[in-house]
């Protein structure tokens, strides 16, 4: 077999966590995407709620899906969504104590998941773990030009 690309190895690791993350929180009636959102808002409970907007920023969905995510978990009562008192336009976005409690049980079943995926690297606190870690927040911000025909810009 012919050897694969840094792209290709990363695209089948975030594949691969994905559908595991999936596969793992859907008893917990969540799927990765919707963890992703409401662990964010748990993580920042303690400080104002944040805006649709920030959170996408935080998290790198799109506005648009995190307003779609955020609707879902409102509908099963993890999250509150409400309209800013200064700019009515913004909605922000906060965790539920039922929320609270359904996120800390994903964050135990996710922890768990994340154990078996660093295991290779002898842990998520490995020297290993820590420098692939590093490694990989590098190559998420770098600059990438996704115009098709560099040199030709009109």
């Amino acid at each position: 077999m012919e050897k694969q690309t840094i792209g290709y190895v990363v695209w089948r690791l975030a594949m691969r966590l994905r559908v595991s993350m999936d596969r793992a929180l859907a008893p917990l009636g969540l799927t990765h995407a919707q963890y992703s959102l409401i662990a964010s808002l748990y993580g920042l409970r303690a400080s104002e709620a944040p805006t649709q907007k920030q959170l996408a920023d935080l998290t790198g969905l799109e506005p648009m899906y995190v307003s779609k995510l955020a609707r879902q978990l409102e509908t099963k009562g993890w999250v509150e969504r409400v309209r800013d008192a200064k700019d009515t336009r913004a909605v922000r976005l906060a965790i539920t104590p039922e929320g609270t409690e359904v996120t800390r049980e994903a964050i135990t079943v996710t922890s768990r998941l994340l154990d078996q995926l660093t295991a290779p690297l002898g842990g998520r606190t490995s020297r290993r773990a820590a420098e692939a870690q590093a490694a990989l927040e590098a190559m998420l911000t770098a600059p990438i030009d996704t115009d098709p025909t560099p040199g030709e810009r009109s």
